[in-house]
């Protein structure tokens, strides 16, 4: 070959590199798949057995990223929470309408691939799918110089799964009186980091290797934490024939006021106590920083709740106690009450 001729390689795509680094982390892929998964690794296609018990099981769905949270895990060298931030994301997703999780597709975006950042991010993927008891049964590598800035990539995840009908959330029946029960969070999660961003390294001019204000760590650290998931300390709660959950609210973009009412009926609105649970000192620190108006946090952080549980007065105590007994932090923060479908946080 000619040495001015041109490669695909030499083009900034590298399929057997792509390849390779694949293969380096198939285990990890294959330890998420149970006998259902009849294709996955290798295959056009990830082809999992569609038999379901029950008398009337329904098909959940969907996909998100993480954002520019991949920003600052390049700025620290560390895409090892990464993964598990997109695949607990979509499983705390689907949760709110009761769902198990069945299987889960990547989606794996860069300019060039770099090796360890891939096998930090799909097996931290790979990781969280086991825990959530999800198969990891498909994904793309996709190498796009001039689309992707170098030195970052871009992350998002598609998941399916599983909910009997007479158990899907929202239930009807919720009314005034009803309490909300917020569930911790362990920080930013996977939104607002574009405003985090601003306020911290722009504004304030500080790294990611500055100690975190009034915190433990650095501010790298406790903006990597990742994304938890909630299945866990949920699925009794779910199972109980009581059916004590009447709806679940995760926090994402938009905060508290935005996520609740997204599970309410005409007619009810959420008032929330600011202040009823415990913030991570990391949001202190954003908003000292950016000198941001305690609405616009609000609006835009999940501020220390990362999931809310809609439940009966009667309930409230007894959801509290399961969810300590589990280790989870949690606490009431607020009702329903009639008025305007909105949250009001005050």
């Amino acid at each position: 070959m000619p040495d001015d001729s041109l490669s695909y390689a030499a083009a900034g795509v590298d399929p057997a590199r792509a390849g390779a680094a694949l293969t380096s982390i198939s285990d990890q892929i294959q330890s998420t798949h149970g006998p259902e998964v009849l294709a996955g690794l290798g295959s056009f296609g990830g082809v999992f057995r569609g038999t379901f018990a029950g008398d009337d099981p329904q098909i959940v769905a969907s996909i998100d990223g993480v954002g520019t949270k991949t920003k600052v895990a390049a700025m620290a060298g560390d895409y090892s929470g990464i993964g598990a931030d997109l695949v607990n994301h979509c499983v705390n997703d689907i949760l709110c309408q009761g769902a198990r999780p069945l299987f889960f597709l990547d989606y794996f975006g860069c300019s060039r691939l770099e090796d360890h950042v891939f096998a930090q991010v799909v097996g931290s993927a790979a990781a969280a799918c086991r825990e959530n008891g999800c198969a990891l049964i498909g994904g793309e590598t996709a190498e796009m110089p001039g689309v992707y800035v170098d030195g970052e990539v871009d992350v998002v995840g598609a998941i399916v799964g599983l909910v009997e009908g007479s158990r899907r959330l929202p239930r009807t029946g919720l009314g005034p009186g009803d309490r909300l029960i917020g569930i911790a969070s362990s920080g930013l999660h996977t939104n607002g980091f574009s405003l985090a961003r601003k306020a911290l390294f722009e504004r304030a001019g500080l790294s990611v290797n500055d100690p975190l204000p009034g915190g433990e760590g650095t501010l790298g650290q406790a903006l990597l934490r990742p994304h938890l998931s909630y299945l866990r300390a949920l699925e009794p709660l779910l199972a109980d024939e009581s059916q004590p959950i009447l709806a679940l609210a995760h926090i994402t973009g938009g905060g508290l006021p935005d996520n609740l009412p997204r599970v309410l009926p005409s007619g009810l609105m959420a008032r929330v106590e600011d202040g009823a649970w415990t913030e991570p000192p990391v949001f202190a620190a954003i908003q000292q920083a950016g000198d941001i108006p305690r609405a616009e946090m609000l609006k835009t952080f999940n501020m220390g709740v990362g999931m809310v549980l809609f439940v009966r007065q009667e309930d409230s105590s007894g959801c509290l106690s399961a969810l300590s007994e589990a280790g989870v932090e949690a606490w009431e923060i607020g009702s329903l009450a009639r008025g305007a479908r909105e949250a009001v946080v005050g």
